[in-house]
């Protein structure tokens, strides 16, 4: 049965997995920031307050989802999703190649392990900010998490390993064959052309904290 709570449920789980809040899916799909905050679910008169249609299509849209993937998570048990034990590393150590096996993937004594519920991607990774470079999105100690399997698109926020070596936390303005183009996520914003052979990583971030 479709339900006021399961579809709110769904546009929540729709931002987490694109590593969103509520507000942050709203701003990214176009909308006003408090379109789907909690506050609007309810009105002071206790009515039940519906996500519009358009609002909806605008978010799937805006994260590259399917109606179908959301009626899955419209469908999704209310319980809490099976955790998957992922790698965790400190960025200035994930920035080595040698932190990598032949394959990408994390490998070595850097990487610790934790316990993360709901993820769609068994080759996700965590790396944990160090200092206040990315103050104010992203403070000293948050942890974010990425997902090799997750399509990145312009408007994306994503993890840029460089060959060079370095990690970059940034936003995908542009991709092609031969660049990438970013913006940084640290508070002056500086945009960033890499040629294409300078890039040994590029994945998704589909969760930050806060």
């Amino acid at each position: 049965m479709l339900t006021h709570a399961k579809i709110w449920r769904a546009i929540d789980a729709l931002a987490s997995q694109n590593g969103l809040t509520a507000s942050g899916l709203a701003r990214k799909a176009g909308l006003d920031a408090t379109t789907f905050n909690k506050s609007k679910r309810v009105t002071a008169s206790g009515r039940q307050r519906w996500p519009s249609t358009e609002s909806i299509a605008k978010a799937l849209k805006a994260v590259d989802t399917t109606p179908g993937d959301f009626v899955g998570f419209v469908c999704e048990p209310a319980v809490r999703p099976e955790a998957q034990r992922i790698p965790v590393a400190d960025q200035s150590k994930a920035a080595a190649a040698s932190a990598y096996d032949e394959t990408g993937g994390p490998s070595g004594s850097i990487w610790r392990t934790m316990s993360f519920p709901g993820l769609r991607d068994p080759d996700a990774y965590a790396i944990a900010v160090e200092g206040d470079a990315y103050r104010p999105v992203l403070r000293d100690g948050v942890l974010v998490v990425a997902a090799p399997h997750a399509g990145a698109r312009a408007g994306d926020r994503v993890v840029v390993r460089l060959k060079s070596p370095e990690l970059v936390l940034a936003e995908l303005v542009t991709r092609s064959a031969e660049a990438i183009e970013i913006t940084s996520l640290c508070g002056n914003g500086v945009g960033r052309t890499l040629a294409a052979d300078e890039v040994a990583a590029l994945h998704r971030i589909v969760w930050a904290g806060q």
